[in-house]
């Protein structure tokens, strides 16, 4: 495991990077498809990084709670399942249900998304508004394994509180932490600049 931080290099108020990634039964998502027209807010997560486990309830829990403020929401999983996996789809589906995911968990096998939303970690989040303009990039809250802060989801909540009640973004924008993208061989993003 290596410590990582989100690189919060898309700039807030970009559009959206699309994509269109199967998720582990092979139905194909879209970025528009998902959204139907609402915020969308984008995880980068995966099945065995322990820093995702440590907030999948909480996040789970956010997830079903925005959805029912009208917000969509999809997880998107880009580690090399090839060399980890305990990522690939069919452990994706088992992890969906075990920890109560309702939305779409989607497979980027070629890695493009994530090199696209320039994501360095999972988790990370990506809050765009209703146009798909990015409000918000960074760390759920404070929590982290062993740092005895609870997973209350703080600033990702404060984030869709402030889009929904039509204030501009927060000021403070602070990066996630977790696990490193299990980069295929070769295919490490360059994170100079």
């Amino acid at each position: 495991m290596v410590r990582t931080l989100s690189t919060l290099r898309l700039p807030l108020g970009a559009p959206a990077p699309r994509f269109e990634l199967p998720d582990p039964a092979g139905r194909r998502w879209t970025t528009e498809g998902v959204a139907a027209g609402r915020p969308l807010l984008v995880a980068f997560i995966c099945n065995h990084c322990p820093f995702v486990k440590h907030v999948r309830s909480g996040f789970a829990r956010l997830a079903r709670e925005a959805a029912a403020r009208g917000v969509a929401v999809v997880a998107i999983n880009s580690n090399d399942f090839e060399a980890y996996p305990e990522d690939a789809p069919p452990r994706m589906a088992e992890e969906a249900r075990v920890a109560g995911y309702e939305f779409p968990y989607l497979v980027d096998e070629s890695q493009q998304v994530a090199r696209a939303y320039a994501a360095a970690c999972t988790p990370d989040f990506y809050l765009f508004d209703r146009d798909l303009k990015l409000f918000y990039r960074g760390q759920m809250d404070g929590s982290r394994p062993g740092n005895g802060i609870p997973v209350t989801g703080s600033d990702l909540v404060g984030a869709v509180d402030a889009l929904l009640g039509g204030d501009p973004p927060p000021s403070e924008q602070k990066p996630s932490l977790g696990c490193n993208i299990k980069w295929r061989p070769g295919g490490e993003p360059d994170r100079a600049g």
